[in-house]
């Protein structure tokens, strides 16, 4: 490269002085542009620096002779680098105002959903560095042993329950120290929460007077019952994946990390993967991959991101006008989502999040987070809840509860009216599935999303239970002292009917979409990346975030993506599964009752 500018000097000279052709000097050119491209180029292209693009970001810079890109089309989580300054990020409490900011979220929106009088649904998404890490609720859950050894029978081999446990043990360090289900010595820290509140106590009370088992663990050896939930909290602060792995790493010469960098396309030669374009302060540039792109955009923005590249179903591809690369018609297809709905109960006692939430009191509660991070600002009050089974005959839980002191309006978007509680109850393992397609080639519009939800008898039945067997627990003595009326759905919803309706006026996504990228075997035709995390039919390509789960696991997306992102560094780095054998869960002693 240092010998550039002599070869531009000769050409010129030659040109001028002896009329050299103009072949010559176009050759010349053309080594000028081969060495801006390599100055432009990386061994590793990550795209999203969400859950999963900061995990690969730290573990393949770990070898100080790899080089790696990471894009993210959002800004940075923190502000002339102080977090303090992006409270709205770090302050645990503070999360519905990023469900709500259009700043740090992609902001998205579903198609009318026919099975839910016509509603449009909300779906925020994260734009910035950490990803959906940044704006979630913190909840640290990693779904059922189960659901990883279904991945393998569906064909993603090596990602069974004892190759995806030390994986998530290697991400975390639990603040409750190292057993045979928690990490000790992982960047990702895990905690407990602190507040103590009478209303968590009151509801793991009431749980087992219904006949539930507490779990000390849910992550552990048991999930089925009700217990203490695990956050992604650290020392008073949110503990996003840029906070993990994302800071520790970006010292390293051998890592460059952009934000407000808008991926627009891959760039291939044939079928092979050489880089990606974007467009950043309206310029567009190219970056080069001298190893492998790798797209960790999330359940949204990776399929896209393919089919704008022309890896998708052929058909939809040509009809947009854009060349296919690869046909590979699972590409957006087997969108799965977890949908919840709030029961909600008036409190006779002035003890919930209510009168936290006036403004006097939010300043207090802000200022000592600010101070010292903590107090009530140091927890999303999402400490405590639940896994059970619908019915008899289901072998492992299938419904999930977040109990929270407080009330909840239109995704925290309303303030909350009166001293109330409630609880996020759901189905884990719904049978509607959806899909995701382009609007246009432009990858400024956002994709067509159909996650189809209740479009099943059974989803519909399930959704039943839910608000039946919760209003159980809520029934029970230990709620005695603090309950009022019931606020939502309202003693006047009592008929399946009745129930039913309510479901379809009031149940919102969970934020957990999942699966468009579906990951199992080069001969099944619905999959689009190998169990090794490449896109099937193409060369140095791989997809690594929650698009490549097989099916949704039975619980929150954060953790699992972690994983994944771990797992999948081992295998970019051609490192042996890590493997825990003969780990025991817990299994009902029988299944001809429901608890």
């Amino acid at each position: 490269m240092h010998k550039l500018p002599g070869t531009l000097f000769k050409a010129h000279i030659l040109k001028n002085i002896l009329g050299i052709n103009e072949q010559q000097s176009k050759s010349s050119r053309t080594s000028s542009h081969l060495s801006s491209e390599k100055a432009n180029s990386y061994d590793y292209v990550i795209v999203g620096a969400g859950s999963a693009g900061c995990v690969l970001a730290n573990r393949l810079t770990e070898d100080p002779l790899s080089t790696a890109l990471l894009l993210e089309a959002g800004p940075k989580d923190t502000f002339l680098g102080s977090k303090r300054l992006m409270w709205k990020i770090h302050m645990p409490a503070a999360l519905t105002y990023n469900l709500c900011d259009e700043k740090y979220n992609w902001y998205y929106h579903t198609t009318s959903q026919k099975h839910m009088d016509n509603r449009i649904m909300y779906w925020p998404r994260g734009r910035v560095w950490g990803g959906s890490s940044s704006l979630n609720a913190m909840v640290y859950i990693r779904g059922h042993a189960e659901d990883y050894n279904g991945w393998s029978r569906e064909g993603a081999t090596g990602w069974d329950y004892e190759h995806c446990l030390p994986y998530f043990k290697k991400a975390q360090t639990h603040e409750l120290g190292p057993d045979q289900y928690r990490g000790g010595n992982g960047p990702l820290h895990v905690t407990r929460g602190k507040t103590n509140h009478p209303l968590h106590h009151a509801f793991l009370e009431a749980a087992q007077q219904a006949g539930y088992p507490f779990t000390d663990d849910m992550n552990g050896y048991q999930q089925e019952g009700f217990g203490w939930m695990d956050m992604t909290v650290h020392q008073g602060q949110r503990w996003s994946t840029a906070s993990a792995y994302l800071r520790a790493a970006i010292s390293r010469p051998n890592l460059s990390v952009t934000e407000k960098t808008l991926v627009t396309k891959i760039l291939f030669q044939g079928t092979k993967s050489i880089g990606v374009e974007y467009v950043k302060n309206g310029q567009r540039k190219k970056a080069f991959a001298s190893k492998e792109v790798i797209l960790s955009g999330g359940a949204i923005n990776s399929p896209q991101l393919l089919m704008l590249s022309g890896i998708g179903n052929a058909d939809d591809l040509k009809k947009l006008g854009i060349p296919v690369v690869c046909h590979l018609p699972g590409v957006g297809q087997n969108l799965q989502d977890h949908l919840e709905v709030y029961v909600q109960q008036k409190c006779t006692k002035p003890i919930t999040l209510y009168s936290a939430q006036q403004p006097v009191n939010m300043m207090r509660i802000g200022l000592e987070w600010l101070w010292r991070f903590t107090g009530e600002g140091a927890t999303a009050h999402l400490e405590s809840g639940g896994f059970i089974r619908s019915e008899p005959g289901v072998p492992h839980p299938d419904i999930q509860f977040h109990f929270l002191p407080s009330q909840v309006i239109d995704h925290g978007r309303v303030a909350s009216t009166t001293e109330a509680y409630q609880v996020h109850v759901g189905p884990m393992r719904s049978t509607s599935v959806g899909w995701l397609k382009l609007k246009s080639r432009d990858p400024n519009d956002h994709p067509i999303i159909e996650p189809n939800y209740l479009s099943t008898e059974r989803d519909i039945w399930e959704f039943r239970q839910c608000v039946k067997l919760t209003r159980e627990i809520f029934a029970q003595k230990a709620f005695e002292k603090f309950r009022g009326p019931e606020i939502q759905p309202g003693n006047h919803v009592q008929s399946d009917k009745e129930i039913d309706a309510f479901i379809r006026q009031k149940a919102d996504s969970a934020y957990h979409p999942s699966c468009t990228c579906k990951m199992g075997q080069v001969s099944d035709s619905t999959a689009v990346v190998d169990p090794q995390t490449k896109v099937i039919g193409i060369e140095n390509l791989r997809v690594v975030d929650a698009s490549i789960m097989p099916s949704v696991v039975s619980g929150n997306l954060n953790a699992p993506t972690i994983m994944i992102a771990e797992k999948a560094a081992d295998i970019i780095k051609g490192l042996p599964s890590l493997q825990e054998k003969n780990v025991p869960v817990y299994k009902p002693k029988t299944l001809e009752t429901q608890r």
